[in-house]
């Protein structure tokens, strides 16, 4: 067996043909790695591979036509069939040989991740699970070509049928589309030939075993079909002919039904078995407060998909079958728009997107819009929308929180000062944790309401009233709960300043700017500071958060009369550096030089307040832009992960995490930054030098053969 791999490994190597499969297959695959990688910085490698995907159907045949066909035309199959060794071991040689050759360009491909990942973050777990299920994809075309190629002496026959087979499963998923939009037992059978359908599920950064198990038995059934179509060659008495012909045929029909069966039963075992997630962002794996959350249901909810089976979002039907695994309380049905046309019209008059849910529990019900699975945003450089994020379980548990709880708590949002409104992920967090969001005026009311479950008062731009403060104050004696972040203005602020002091806490006027190059972000005003370690903190405290423009704010930090009984307990949350000092006179700063009327750090930017005796709660942050989506995006939604926990806390029955917010799981990290000169050098090296060099390689050796 060995010897017949290297014979075969070697002679593919002494013609052009070894030497052209390996010079074509890595000049495309790294002009798409220029295109993708090396030109737009994209970490992945998945959308070369994708784009590969066609190409196989045309090198594979050329690659393996001549593997069996060759002996047929030579008369040396013969050989094979009187050699010492089984006909089964050759087969599986000659096919390692052709493997090897394959093998060899994927492990050059391989190299490109690693060379990427020295300008960048690059997800690798993800990068080498999408080039294993590439490599795996393309020893199943292999396999099918040494089939084919054993059926006829003619390469180009061997050629041309190979390129049928592969363009068939590669067109198999489009066919039983067209079939069955739900699905059915027939086009279950058909997609057991479906070639691609394995790639895509490991294409997106899932180790999927069924996939692994679909390719490696495929390859095993064409390898096993090419030695039944060798062995029936034994025979050449016509009285025993018809007798080895049946025989070899029903081996062959039982082996394509046991990989059949195989398939389909590997498809109907739980993806939690089956699947282990590879992505940077864990985008399929679900975290430990939905599952807490699913586990204590007790009331069914049922998820109503307007889709049909086959025409399903695959990676959501993923996150959809792992809910229904988690609980028996979840049940998920698919509800094809094509046969039930009218149906989401029971729960709402809106017209919605197909693969969108509904989910219902009783008499209680919330519509998931598709659009708001997945985060987007517009490049405006190509005018084309980009997916960035996946956000399934996140609207998910959201919705079942909604449909299994009796009552919506409501926040107020105080304006009338010039406030900032809560937007993008900070009002989508406040949705997310199903929670009322209504503005109020204090002018307009006599007090607070009495279903303030909190009141957010984000960055006045003037002062409040009297009265305002008034009301505001009657509330937290009796409880209440407030996030007040603050701006720095030249505007005199006393009441807000009152307000603050009626719970010991004071202002520093001035903004402070930080000379630790590891607490700031590009500027010096854009602070990262200490972050302490609290409840309302354990999200963020691996992390970052930005705290632009910020002020100081100075509370007592030990008690001044010791008979005194102290009500307040004062947290800090984030601190800056001892380096860090507070730029007095902002208005005529000329430099961020520390002047002598200048004070020292540290400085607090972030603090919470209770109140033992009323219970009352205040989290004071002393810039606005905090809750800002710029500052957001610098820490990679760290600001909106503590803003979502203070809201929790205030809203919670456990003070901590009653209410449940799921984060959108970010697809693609930051861009690699690779300056131009060596984008195109590497450019050129891979797609022209290394491809035409191993064609010329390959001629010269073939003529010096043809000449010997």
């Amino acid at each position: 067996m060995r010897a017949v791999f290297k014979r075969e490994f070697r002679v593919c190597f002494q013609t052009v043909t070894g030497w052209l499969f390996l010079a074509v297959t890595l000049a495309f695959y790294f002009l798409y790695f220029y295109v993708y990688n090396l030109s737009y910085g994209n970490p992945y490698i998945t959308y070369p591979l994708n784009s590969m995907t066609f190409l196989f159907l045309i090198t594979v045949p050329v690659l393996t036509m001549r593997i069996l066909a060759e002996e047929r035309h030579a008369k040396t199959d013969q050989l094979i069939l009187t050699a010492p060794v089984s006909v089964g071991k050759i087969v599986l040689a000659k096919y390692l040989a052709l493997a090897a050759v394959f093998t060899a360009a994927m492990a050059v491909t391989g190299l490109s991740v690693l060379f990427a990942g020295s300008f960048g973050t690059v997800p690798y777990k993800e990068n080498f699970v999408a080039l294993s299920g590439f490599w795996l994809y393309g020893l199943t075309c292999i396999a099918i070509g040494t089939f084919v190629s054993s059926l006829t002496e003619s390469q180009v026959i061997a050629a041309v049928l190979s390129f049928v087979f592969l363009f068939a499963g590669y067109m198999m998923g489009a066919v039983t589309g067209l079939i069955s939009t739900s699905g059915n037992l027939l086009t279950k059978i058909l997609n057991c030939y479906n070639l691609t359908d394995g790639l895509d599920r490991l294409s997106g950064g899932e180790l999927d075993l069924t996939a692994v198990i679909y390719y490696i038995s495929i390859s095993g059934l064409f390898l096993f079909l090419t030695v039944q179509s060798i062995q029936k060659r034994r025979w050449s008495v016509s009285a025993r002919r018809i007798g080895t012909g049946v025989f070899h045929a029903g081996f062959a029909a039982a082996a394509i039904i046991a990989v059949v069966l195989l398939n389909i039963v590997a498809d109907t075992l739980p993806s939690s078995w089956t699947k282990i997630d590879c992505t940077y962002a864990g985008l399929y794996a679900i975290s430990e407060d939905t599952k807490h959350l699913l586990s204590g249901l007790k009331e069914p909810v049922d998820l109503y998909v307007l889709a049909g089976e086959s025409s399903a979002d695959q990676q959501l039907d993923n996150t959809l079958r792992t809910y229904e695994e988690l609980s028996p309380k979840v049940k998920v049905t698919y509800m094809d728009p094509a046969v039930s046309p009218n149906f989401y019209q029971k729960y709402t008059q809106d017209n919605i997107p197909v693969n969108s849910i509904i989910a219902v529990c009783g008499e209680r019900s919330k519509v998931i819009s598709y659009s708001d699975i997945y985060e987007s945003v517009m490049d405006y450089q190509t005018y084309t929308s980009q997916t960035t994020g996946y956000d399934a379980e996140g609207q998910l548990t959201s919705a079942i929180q909604y449909v299994t709880s009796k009552d919506l708590q409501t926040v107020y949002e105080l304006t009338g000062h010039g406030e900032t409104a809560l937007s993008g992920s900070f009002k989508e967090a406040i949705e997310k944790m199903n929670l009322n969001l209504q503005t109020i005026n204090l002018l307009e009311t006599e007090e607070m309401p009495q279903d303030c479950e909190a009141v957010i008062i984000n960055g006045p731009a003037s002062d409040l009233s009297r009265d305002d403060v008034d009301k505001i104050l009657r509330y937290l004696e009796n409880g209440g709960k407030a996030l007040i972040s603050t701006q720095y203005t030249t505007e005199k602020m006393d009441h807000l300043e009152e307000l603050l002091a009626a719970y010991q806490l004071r202002l520093q006027e001035g903004i402070i700017i930080e000379t630790d190059g590891s607490r700031y972000y590009r500027n010096p005003m854009y602070l990262l500071p200490e972050i302490a370690s609290d409840a309302m903190t354990a999200s963020v405290s691996d992390g970052y958060v930005c705290v632009p423009y910020a002020q100081g704010l100075s509370y007592p930090k030990q008690k001044t009369d010791d008979t005194e009984e102290e009500t307040h307990v004062f947290a800090p949350l984030f601190v800056t550096s001892d380096q860090a000092f507070l730029k007095k006179d902002v208005e005529n700063m000329q430099s961020l030089d520390k002047e002598k009327e200048d004070e020292d750090g540290p400085f607090t930017l972030g603090l919470s307040v209770t109140d033992t005796d009323t219970q009352a709660q205040l989290v004071v942050l002393t810039s606005s832009l905090m809750l800002g989506e710029e500052a957001d995006s610098w820490v990679y939604g760290s600001n909106s992960g503590f803003f979502t926990s203070v809201v929790g806390s205030f809203v919670g029955d456990d003070g901590t995490s009653s209410l449940i917010v799921i984060p959108v799981k970010q697809y693609t990290l930051e861009a690699l930054t690779i300056p131009r000169g060596t984008a195109v050098l590497a450019g050129i090296i891979t797609v022209i030098v290394i491809p035409l060099s191993l064609l010329v390689l390959g001629l010269v050796i073939w003529i010096r053969r043809r000449r010997a």
